[in-house]
């Protein structure tokens, strides 16, 4: 049980920081008296947003999620090549689909050696995630950890080997300055035989990224209000839903998909929890998400400036697609 001692060294950390009531609190009133008003995405994913989200990955038009399992499925035995103990860290895990395809790969006797921790906000979408996996690999040890991993970076740390995975473009989220912090802070807590993966959503025509965030079904709506439900609940918010209307599109400044909703008039919204109040005018908008597309070259200095490099870069014929292996430099 050598290789299991060893790989539980990763976990025996202090305690991460959860996303707390004070968190959510600052976040929340930070975004919505800035200029351009905005809710951080960390708060799409209750458990209602979590299985938006899971429909929204099978639609037609959200190319990205297929796009990535393909990619997996092809290169599952290299990704997890040598990989024989040690840690799996996924930060943002959501459902389980994406690992398993690795897992599948890996050989079933080393699965006792190893620890897969899944880092998500989502209580309910990451105990589901766990609970699944521990039947499909019982000898896997499963650790899932509620958590926003933005703020508990202190799990990628250790002296085993680790391969850290964030997938579906989930960087994208952040702007460069995010970014940037978030990069050197991963790599600051590498060793020089941990792996990073990253999935990466490529610059293509506008209209095939716009389509994916305003789907025919109205699906990515839903989606996108049920973000002021969740603040409706959590700050004792009275945000009305139904005078906020969805919008999403291809910002080219800075090659990224921006998400709002729009009021369709005039609206004090109470925070009855934490007595404030913010007056939303008609036409202004919340922005609730960005998703930066990327350039190879764009990529490869990202990286680069956090003292890392990629090894090696998986793509779909058109590029739509990448995921790319880091390493230390």
């Amino acid at each position: 049980m050598a290789a299991s001692s060893a790989a539980r060294q990763f976990f025996i950390t202090k305690p991460p920081e959860v996303c707390s009531q004070d968190s959510m609190t600052k976040d929340i009133l930070e975004g919505l008296r800035h200029k351009q008003k905005y809710i951080p995405s960390k708060y799409f994913y209750d458990s209602v947003g979590s299985e938006l989200f899971e429909q929204i990955c099978e639609l037609p038009e959200y190319y990205q999620t297929r796009t990535e399992l393909k990619l997996l499925s092809e290169h599952a035995t290299q990704i997890v090549r040598g990989f024989g103990h040690g840690n799996l860290v996924e930060l943002g895990s959501g459902s389980n689909r994406k690992i398993r395809i690795l897992l599948d790969a890996i050989e079933p006797s080393s699965l006792s050696a190893l620890y897969y921790m899944p880092v998500d906000i989502c209580s309910a979408a990451i105990a589901k995630s766990s609970a699944e996996l521990r039947q499909l690999f019982p000898l896997l040890n499963v650790e899932p950890l509620v958590a926003d991993f933005t703020r508990s970076l202190n799990v990628v740390k250790g002296n085993s080997p680790k391969l850290i995975l964030f997938f579906g473009s989930t960087i994208g989220n952040f702007n460069q300055d995010e970014t940037s912090s978030f990069i050197k802070n991963v790599a600051n807590r590498m060793n020089p035989c941990d792996r990073l993966l990253v999935g990466l959503d490529m610059v293509k025509p506008v209209h095939i990224l716009e389509a994916a965030y305003n789907d025919s079904l109205g699906l990515t709506a839903r989606f996108n209000k049920n973000i002021l439900r969740a603040i409706n609940r959590e700050m004792g918010a009275n945000f009305q839903l139904d005078i906020f209307e969805h919008c999403s599109y291809f910002n080219e400044q800075h090659e990224q998909i921006e998400m709002h909703l729009r009021a369709t008039k005039d609206t004090l919204v109470l925070l009855s929890g934490i007595g404030a109040s913010i007056m939303i005018r008609s036409g202004e908008t919340i922005r609730t998400e960005i998703c930066r597309k990327f350039r190879r070259s764009g990529a490869e200095d990202m990286f680069d400036q956090a003292g890392m490099r990629i090894d090696r870069w998986y793509t779909d014929p058109k590029g739509w697609f990448s995921i790319v292996e880091v390493v230390l430099a």
